[in-house]
């Protein structure tokens, strides 16, 4: 017997836990377009007056690297059924970005990576994933949160950035409140 909730899972599908992660980084991935939306276009060379900060644009371009790195993840746990994500490596990261690039880049990232989370389900979740870090593997679940760890850092930032611009922002920019 399967029951619909709010937000979408059907309670026991075997995929709830799959879904609510997906749910979550869908919110942060909402959020932190949110905030590339409002970085102003004028400003993108602008650096915080702190030592190694990066400019506005280089953070932009790593929030990339965020979104690359589910995907890193997903193609290391379905390598067959995924094996074309192996073509994302050539999508620029890392580099000075505008926002609208970036916005543009983001959405076809989260498309992939609802790909990736269809594939899924939540026994897959505990499946041990070698990484350059820890060859004898790590759990899916463990790389996955890292990488929204990861996200959500870069996103704090980017607010932190805004905030320093001048851009009239809130907490309500930064969460989604349920």
């Amino acid at each position: 017997m399967t029951t619909p909730n709010a937000d979408g899972p059907q309670i026991g599908d075997g995929r709830q836990l799959c879904t609510a992660f997906l749910g979550k980084l869908h919110a942060q991935i909402d959020r932190t377009t949110h905030l590339v939306s409002l970085a102003p276009s004028g400003r993108l060379e602008w650096t915080p007056p702190i030592p190694g900060a990066w400019p506005l644009n280089a953070l932009l371009g790593h929030l990339l690297d965020c979104m690359a790195g589910f995907c890193a993840v997903l193609a290391a746990a379905e390598p067959e059924r995924l094996a074309h994500f192996s073509r994302l490596r050539e999508w620029p990261v890392n580099q000075p970005c505008e926002p609208a690039g970036t916005a543009r880049s983001i959405a076809k990232y989260r498309e992939r990576i609802d790909e990736g989370f269809a594939l899924l389900a939540d026994p897959d979740l505990g499946r041990l994933l070698p990484t350059v870090f820890v060859p004898q593997g790590e759990s899916l679940l463990t790389l996955l949160l890292g990488n929204l760890e990861h996200l959500i850092n870069h996103k704090h930032q980017l607010f932190t950035y805004l905030k320093l611009l001048g851009v009239d922002i809130s907490s309500g920019d930064l969460y989604r409140f349920r």
